[in-house]
């Protein structure tokens, strides 16, 4: 049986957040410039407290996973389940994290959930496919 280390989880955490917080920038800036309220200062804003915080809940909803999953091996169709639960997780703190910053929960906070709903589905699940190919941190 092969194990997933902590520090395999960690830096697995790290890289995917660089990925996401790159996207969340590039949301954020797109969505608030369309909707004629351009502000880098808040994409940085919100980036920097998502990058933190859902890397400590990204460590964790790995970790249950792998006590789930008892195979490293996940199927396509496991890791489109945990795509699904990870995307709920993160777009509800992607919402409330923009509301927060913006001090407004309107549609442009929802505006900023719903498109990286879309981009991070995408890029979470390519993440996770690569992952399973990169032996770094596995315990037999």
């Amino acid at each position: 049986m092969i194990n997933e280390s902590h520090v395999r989880s960690v830096i697995k955490g790290i890289s995917w957040r660089i990925i996401a917080t790159s996207d969340t920038f590039l949301v954020v800036i797109i969505i608030t410039c369309l909707l004629d309220q351009c502000s880098f200062e808040n994409a940085i804003k919100i980036g920097i407290i998502e990058f933190f915080l859902k890397l400590l809940i990204y460590y964790t909803h790995e970790r249950v996973w792998l006590k789930l999953i008892k195979s490293f091996r996940f199927s396509k169709e496991q890791s489109l389940l945990k795509t699904i639960s990870w995307r709920f997780i993160a777009t509800t703190t992607t919402f409330l994290i923009s509301g927060a910053v913006l001090n407004d929960f309107n549609e442009i906070t929802l505006f900023i959930a719903l498109f990286e709903l879309i981009s991070k589905f995408i890029l979470y699940y390519l993440h996770e496919r690569i992952w399973i190919k990169i032996p770094l941190g596995l315990k037999h």
